[in-house]
C-alpha cells in the first residue's frame, strides 16, 4: 500500500500536538495527527483539566463548612467521592470530544495508534487495522511525559498512586502521605486534604513549591499548616514497606529516618519525557535526560523534525505547549516566528490558596545582577478580598531599579491564577512601572491589589 503523503505530520494530539495541528491547517498545510491514548492528551484527560474539576468541588465543600460567616446555613456538610470523580471525567471527556470536533472542522486527518519515526520524514503508525505509513516535509513531535518513578516508590493502584490513581481513586484516604511538593503534589494534597484525609506532604527540597518566590512560598506553607496538613521539608522517603491496608514510610528528615504509617501514598516527584520507541536515536536526534533537545525554535537538528511541549523540557506547562505548537507551524509556513522565553510564561497552582507568578523570583533577579525595587500588598487591604472572605494573600512584584522594567510578579490567594495574566501582558509589552502606575483599575477588585503591589515598589502605596 502507498504511504500517504501530508505538508506535516503530528505525533501526539495533547495542547501543544493540536495547537500546531489546527495552526498549520489555517496556514494552508495538509495536516495528519497521530494519537495513541485520548484527544487533548494528558492535559485534558489526566491532568490540568480534570484536577480543575475535583479542586473546585473542594472549594465548594470549604465554603460550605464556612455557610455560617457568610449568613448562610448547611445542614451537616458531606460529599460522594464516586460523584465528584464522576463530574471531573464528565468535564474531561467533553472536551476531549471538543477536540476530536476540531480536527475534522479544520480537515487534520486523524490516525489513532503508536507511531514511530520510519525515517526522515516518514513515519510508521500501528492502528488496531494494522500498520500506515505516512509521510511528510515536516514532522512535530509532542508526545509529552508521564510521571516519574523512583526505585521502591513505584505505584501499585491500590495504596501507592500517580496522579492517574489520584484522579480516579480506589478509595477516600484517610492518612495520605503525598511525595513532592511542585504544582501536582500540592494539588492533590490540597483536595484530599480539604476532603478530609489527614494529609503529610514530604518535600526533598528546603521548602515547598520550591520553584516559587520564597516569600510566597512561606506564605503558602502557613496557610497549608493551618488547614491541617503536615509538611516536611528537606526530608526523603527512602523506602515504603506495604503491608495489609497500610504502607510505612521511611522519611529520612535531619539525618535521622522516622518510620510513618499511611493507608494511601501518592508519589509526585516530576515527570520524564515519552521519548522511547519513536525511532529517535536512529535519526540522530539528541536526548538528555529523557528530553528532546531542541534549539530556541523547537528544532531537533534533523531537518524537518520539531519537538515541542513536555517532551522538548520545562517548564512542564500545557500553555507552553500550545504556543511553541503555533510558533512551529508559522516557522514551517515562512513566517517570521518569536521563540517562547520561559520567563515570560506563566506558572499557576490551584491549591487552595492558589499560587501564580511569572518572571524572575526576587533572589533570582538579584542573582543576574540586577538592582531591584520589591512591591509588596497584602489581601487584607482590599475590599473586595475581605468581601469575598478571603483576606489571606499577597502580591508581590519585582522591578528593575534603573530602568523600571517588570522583572517578576508572585502572588499568593484567591483567585490569582486569573490575575497574574496582568503581569503577563504587561510584561509581554515591555511596560515599565510608570505605566502600571498610570493604569486605572477598577473598583472593588482583587486586581487593585497589583497596581498597590507596584506602588509599594516606589514608595507610593495608598492603602497600606
Amino acid at each position: 500500500m502507498a504511504a500517504k503523503n501530508f505538508d506535516l505530520i503530528v505525533i501526539g494530539a495533547g495542547p501543544g500536538g493540536y495547537v500546531a495541528a489546527i495552526r498549520a491547517a489555517q496556514l494552508g498545510m495538509n495536516v495528519a495527527i497521530v494519537e495513541r491514548e485520548n484527544m487533548g492528551g494528558i492535559c485534558l484527560n489526566w491532568g490540568c483539566i480534570p484536577t480543575k474539576a475535583l479542586l473546585r468541588s473542594s472549594e465548594v465543600y470549604h465554603l460550605m463548612h464556612r455557610a455560617k460567616e457568610f449568613g448562610l446555613s448547611v445542614e451537616k456538610p458531606n460529599f460522594d467521592l464516586g460523584e465528584v470523580v464522576k463530574r471531573s471525567r464528565k468535564v474531561a471527556g467533553q472536551l476531549s470530544g471538543g477536540i476530536s470536533h476540531l480536527m475534522k472542522k479544520n480537515k487534520v486527518t486523524t490516525f489513532m495508534g503508536s507511531a514511530k519515526l520510519a525515517g526522515k520524514g516518514k513515519v510508521s503508525v500501528t492502528t488496531d487495522k494494522g500498520v500506515e505509513d505516512l509521510t511528510a516535509k515536516n514532522i512535530v513531535l509532542a508526545t509529552g511525559a508521564r510521571a516519574r518513578e523512583l526505585p521502591g516508590l513505584e505505584a501499585d493502584g491500590k495504596m501507592v498512586w500517580t496522579y492517574r490513581h489520584a484522579l480516579q481513586p480506589p478509595h477516600m484516604p484517610k492518612k495520605l502521605l503525598v511525595i513532592g511538593s511542585g504544582a501536582i503534589g500540592i494539588e492533590f494534597a490540597s483536595f484530599y486534604n480539604t476532603m478530609g484525609a489527614d494529609t503529610t506532604v514530604v518535600e526533598v527540597m528546603d521548602r515547598v513549591l520550591p520553584v516559587e518566590d520564597a516569600e510566597i512560598s512561606a506564605f503558602a506553607k502557613k496557610q497549608f499548616v493551618k488547614q491541617g496538613m503536615k509538611i516536611m521539608e528537606k526530608a526523603m522517603v527512602k523506602q515504603l514497606d506495604r503491608g495489609k491496608g497500610t504502607v510505612t514510610a521511611h522519611i529520612e528528615v535531619g539525618g535521622k529516618v522516622e518510620k510513618h504509617e499511611f493507608d494511601t501514598v501518592i508519589s509526585a516527584v516530576g515527570i520524564v519525557g515519552n521519548c522511547e520507541d519513536l525511532g529517535l536515536e536512529e535519526l540522530g536526534v539528541k536526548i538528555d535526560r529523557t528530553h528532546v533537545v531542541t534549539d530556541e525554535f523547537c528544532r531537533t537538528g534533523v531537518e524537518g523534525l520539531y519537538a515541542i511541549g513536555d517532551i522538548a523540557g520545562a517548564p512542564w506547562l500545557a500553555h507552553k505547549a500550545s504556543h511553541e505548537g503555533v510558533m512551529v507551524a508559522e516557522l514551517m509556513a515562512g513566517m517570521h516566528a518569536h521563540p517562547v522565553k520561559p520567563e515570560s510564561i506563566a506558572g499557576c497552582t490551584y491549591c487552595h490558596p492558589q499560587v501564580a507568578s511569572v518572571g524572575y523570583t526576587e533572589a533570582k533577579a538579584k542573582e543576574l545582577g540586577f538592582e531591584i525595587k520589591v512591591g509588596r500588598f497584602p489581601f487584607i487591604g482590599n475590599g473586595k478580598a475581605i468581601a469575598l472572605g478571603e483576606p489571606e494573600g499577597m502580591v508581590k512584584t519585582v522591578f528593575d531599579a534603573k530602568t523600571g522594567e517588570l522583572l517578576g510578579a508572585h502572588m499568593v490567594g484567591a483567585e490569582v491564577t486569573e490575575l497574574i495574566q496582568g503581569y503577563v501582558v504587561g510584561r509581554q509589552l515591555e511596560t515599565t512601572e510608570e505605566d502600571l502606575m498610570n493604569t486605572v483599575f477598577p473598583h472593588p477588585t482583587l486586581s487593585e491589589m497589583m497596581h498597590e503591589s507596584v506602588l509599594d515598589a516606589y514608595g507610593r502605596v495608598i492603602h497600606m
